[in-house]
């Protein structure tokens, strides 16, 4: 079953590079009563989520805390330390984005996000989305038709229903 507005998210165990290597991530304690705003890429380090889904964020993310977002999170079927230099080479940990793996794509298959892109190497990962999830909940949810595509999912696009 695919996630839609008004849903619950599962809960659901990330992983991120910290300081003694990689740690799990619970993504229950990061909405618990809080304002969140989640998006997912295809790849790290793959075209268009380099060039425009990141920095869509990085540009909004003022706006977005403004609006009472507490913190923005990328999520992306690869491992944690793909995760943390990609955030790193594209800016988005200094401007504060959380960048998370899905290494197992156990959460894009639990909401029904997965997809996969044999020619372009893209092998069970994740749709590109945007959501606004308020303690658990969804309250806004953009999905991209086309991997390829940055509008609707991009940080405007969610910006702009919330």
């Amino acid at each position: 079953m695919t996630i839609t507005t008004g849903d619950v998210l599962p809960g659901a165990t990330f992983l991120a590079v910290g300081n003694d290597g990689p740690q799990q991530i619970s993504l229950g304690d990061k909405m618990k009563g809080r304002k969140v705003v989640i998006f997912a890429v295809p790849g790290a380090y793959t075209g268009v989520c380099t060039t425009a889904h990141v920095p869509s964020f990085i540009r909004t993310k003022d706006k977005f805390e403004a609006k009472g977002v507490e913190e923005i999170i990328c999520v992306s079927v690869n491992d944690p330390f793909v995760m943390a230099a990609w955030g790193e080479s594209t800016g988005a940990s200094a401007a504060g984005l959380t960048m998370l793996a899905d290494p197992e794509a156990a959460f894009t298959q639990a909401i029904g996000m997965e997809f996969s892109a044999p020619p372009a190497g893209l092998i069970n990962r994740s749709k590109r989305y945007a959501m606004l999830v308020e303690d658990g909940v969804v309250k806004a949810l953009n999905v991209e038709e086309s991997p390829g595509t940055c509008e609707a999912s991009a940080g405007e696009g969610l910006l702009s229903e919330i």
